[in-house]
């Protein structure tokens, strides 16, 4: 039996109201607060060829029942859940680590 590839689709509104889509690579909870783990999806095949391929991790918070996805301000937080964010993807997309050098 073959695995079937679902991924879970995101539309954020940015603050100038423009909608930006993305794939959840995946979601952490550490003492700090909740955070998310996301791929740009883009409709041109040309804007995902200019793209880094950076994923991007946002801070999700909730207020008034509504779920918002911010930036992480601290540069110590954002180390720190980038990394634990790097582990898991690694083991769960069984990427294999370039040596730098």
């Amino acid at each position: 039996m073959s695995k079937q590839y679902d991924p879970d689709i995101v539309s954020v509104i940015d603050e100038d109201g423009k909608e930006h889509t993305f794939e959840e690579l995946d979601r952490i909870e550490t003492d700090k607060g909740r955070y998310v783990a996301l791929l740009p999806i883009f409709d041109d095949a040309e804007e995902q060829l200019e793209d880094s391929g950076e994923i991007i991790i946002l801070k999700v918070s909730e207020e008034k029942g509504e779920t918002y996805l911010s930036a992480i301000e601290d540069d110590a937080e954002f180390e720190e859940v980038g990394n634990l964010f790097e582990d898991r993807l690694i083991d769960l997309f069984e990427v294999d680590e370039e040596v730098e050098e």
